[in-house]
């Protein structure tokens, strides 16, 4: 293929190792990247909270696409330059016809600066080890403004079968997918994904799809994959991205994304 213009890769699972670092080899692949004149981007689930260790990692080069499309973060600066939110009403309507349907769910939300959780969410690593989030004691709390993302976890469904029905029941309000392995759905204003937030960054750029490669692990990333003109899934993607794509490269602990890249834009040496 002819070198790519922009690169898009999903970060945990992906690009990133399980520990929730970016190794030294795929961080100077990144480098790499941006020295040949392409637009790295990171596409991923996170919240701009998130991103500091990463930004931090690449030299608060490029940007990133956070919340599964809902936000746009500049990584030089550290801050959100675009958002597509929930509104209140829509926010408010999802909850209660989940609840209603799966009645062990428990619900956070994300804002553009910080988010919301109920006392019966279980916080994620990355937030059981801060202060971060405000715990409220009546749902009707976390739609009180417009948020990027919604997110509803169960305490023992399978994540597949709970994203089936989570899309049956608010797939008409929201967008909803999953990403973490985990009985976790998250939920972006409808329409809005990474391919939709990555389609409109390209366009801006006059980059066409098919100047595009793109990386991934999880489903939540398949609508990104299915944009992209070339798209590749790590060794330890969940059987749908797999399945999906005519390109696997090695395991995000293997250093898999570094490994294209490398053989796109060239190699400074074993960085591993």
């Amino acid at each position: 293929m002819n070198l790519p213009r922009l690169v898009a890769t999903d970060l945990d699972g992906t690009a990133l190792r399980s520990d929730g670092t970016v190794s030294p080899r795929t961080a100077a692949a990144f480098a790499r990247v941006e020295e040949a004149g392409g637009t790295l981007v990171f596409v991923t689930a996170r919240p701009p909270r998130w991103m500091h260790s990463v930004a931090e990692a690449v030299r608060h080069h490029g940007l990133a696409i956070c919340a599964n499309g809902a936000l746009v973060y500049d990584l030089h600066t550290e801050e959100i330059v675009e958002a597509r939110l929930i509104e209140p009403a829509v926010l408010e309507e999802s909850i209660v016809r989940l609840r209603t349907r799966l009645p062990g769910l428990a619900f956070s939300v994300e804002y553009e600066g910080g988010f919301a959780h109920e006392a019966g969410y279980v916080l994620d690593r990355w937030d059981s080890r801060r202060a971060y989030g405000v715990r409220v004691t009546a749902s009707a709390a976390l739609a009180s403004r417009p948020c990027a993302k919604l997110l509803a976890q169960h305490p023992s469904m399978d994540p597949d079968e709970l994203h089936r029905q989570a899309l049956e029941c608010v797939g008409d309000l929201v967008t909803p997918t999953h990403s973490s392995g985990h009985a976790l759905i998250e939920m972006s204003a409808r329409g809005v994904t990474k391919a939709t937030a990555l389609a409109a960054l390209a366009g801006e750029r006059g980059i066409r799809p098919t100047e595009v490669v793109a990386f991934g692990d999880m489903p939540n990333d398949l609508p990104m994959l299915t944009w992209a003109g070339t798209a590749y899934a790590v060794a330890n993607a969940h059987p749908d991205v797999l399945a999906a794509v005519d390109h696997v490269t090695a395991a995000n602990n293997d250093d898999g994304v570094a490994l294209v890249l490398e053989d796109l834009f060239g190699s400074s040496g074993d960085q591993r």
